[in-house]
């Protein structure tokens, strides 16, 4: 993390203190410059938001260790401030991403269910501050699955004391095909379609991000872009 972005941290934690960590809603526009920045629904924070101070693009893996395997997935998000007519970029937002790797598991947490204990990993997890653009990008992989939920990556991003919190969904073709392949074929085929996940039905469509292939079969890689417009100053 480079000064300006520690600043950037250390202001945003002093504000959050002091504002109580209040919370804004947000929307997301299919374009930056739309007349107006349709409402997104905020989603549960679920398993398991980690304050890692990561700040990195590639969180495919550790911080100085191989990526986890899987296929490639990268996402260019952007946020956005509602303005009288249009939507307007926001500098300095933290963005964090985080998700569970092909197997269904995320690092960072003792998992109770599984037994399962990944504290001391950070793979699949980090974020990003915004610039003039408003945008950040991450390198990941594919989520895979685990019992009881549709395929699905937590975002959350904080700026001047405000968070939002939400989760972002994808295609369940797609998440067949992809799931079809190593490593994630392995794992079996999931229980759990975007229609029969409580959470999803709360909005999820809202919030499902279309994605782009590059190759196929082994060589597939997929890219994505959403915006996130938070409303008001």
């Amino acid at each position: 993390m480079n000064t300006s972005e520690r600043r950037r941290l250390l202001q945003w934690a002093a504000a959050t203190a002091a504002a109580g960590s209040a919370v804004w809603p947000l929307s997301a526009p299919a374009q930056p410059q739309a007349a107006a920045c349709p409402l997104r629904p905020r989603q549960t924070e679920g398993p398991y938001f980690v304050e890692d101070q990561l700040n990195r693009r590639d969180i495919r893996g550790e911080p100085q260790g191989a990526p986890r395997p899987g296929v490639p997935l990268t996402l260019r998000l952007a946020v956005a401030r509602t303005g009288a007519s249009r939507c307007l970029p926001v500098a300095g937002a933290v963005v964090d991403l985080w998700q569970c790797d092909a197997a269904g598991v995320y690092s960072g947490v003792r998992d109770v269910g599984s037994g399962g204990d990944t504290r001391q990993q950070r793979f699949l997890r980090g974020h990003q501050v915004s610039g003039a653009d408003g945008e950040v990008e991450f390198l990941t992989i594919f989520p895979g699955w685990y019992p009881g939920r549709a395929v699905h990556l937590h975002v959350k991003i904080r700026h001047e004391g405000r968070d939002f919190t939400s989760q972002l969904y994808v295609d369940d073709a797609l998440c067949d095909e992809v799931h079809a392949l190593a490593p994630y074929r392995a794992r079996g085929s999931r229980d759990t379609p975007n229609a029969r996940d409580g959470l999803y039905r709360r909005g999820g469509s809202e919030l499902l991000m279309p994605l782009q292939r590059q190759g196929s079969g082994a060589a597939l890689a997929l890219s994505g872009q959403f915006t996130f417009g938070l409303q008001g100053a």
